[in-house]
């Protein structure tokens, strides 16, 4: 699948690349990175800045327009609406104390680890079944993808000096 997108992309200039693949939500910042390190030859910090720049902005949209989407849909279906506040009731119920008391640092935590089912846009969907408002959410992701940044960043730096000294 890396190399459809890096495919996909090859005319673009590396700096937009990247910028862009930070904001397929498959991808983000864990192959943005990498990709544009090893693929692309950038320098880290221009990786760094490049992939969480497109992250912050995708989660930006998906924080802004999920609400507006998702009630769209549920309007459609009356049975999918009932559904999904159901879903939602139990949500709050079960975890509504822990996230008053932690929301800020259990959003930071989830968008910075850079594994699978998190990160950005992940984030910003919790954030909407929780209420958060966009002015409160979007920093607390924006953080999230630079710590996830950094992370990514010192390991792929990191492997990469490891294979070169062997």
């Amino acid at each position: 699948m890396k190399e459809h997108i890096i495919e996909l992309l090859s005319s673009l200039p590396d700096s937009v690349a990247t910028f862009l693949i930070a904001m397929i939500p498959i991808t983000e910042i864990r192959a943005s990175i990498p990709i544009a390190i090893t693929v692309y030859e950038m320098d880290p910090l221009a990786a760094l800045f490049y992939s969480v720049l497109g992250n912050i902005v995708a989660g930006a949209f998906v924080i802004f327009f999920v609400e507006r989407i998702l009630q769209s849909i549920l309007d459609f279906s009356p049975f999918l609406k009932n559904l999904w506040q159901k879903y939602i009731n139990r949500i709050h119920t079960n975890n509504r104390k822990k996230f008053e008391k932690w929301g800020s640092i259990i959003l930071v935590t989830f968008v910075a680890i850079p594994l699978p089912m998190t990160g950005i846009f992940t984030g910003a969907v919790a954030a909407s079944i929780f209420q958060i408002p966009f002015r409160k959410a979007w920093p607390l992701l924006a953080l999230g993808s630079l710590i996830s940044g950094i992370i990514v960043t010192l390991i792929t730096v990191g492997a990469m000096s490891a294979v070169a000294s062997v």
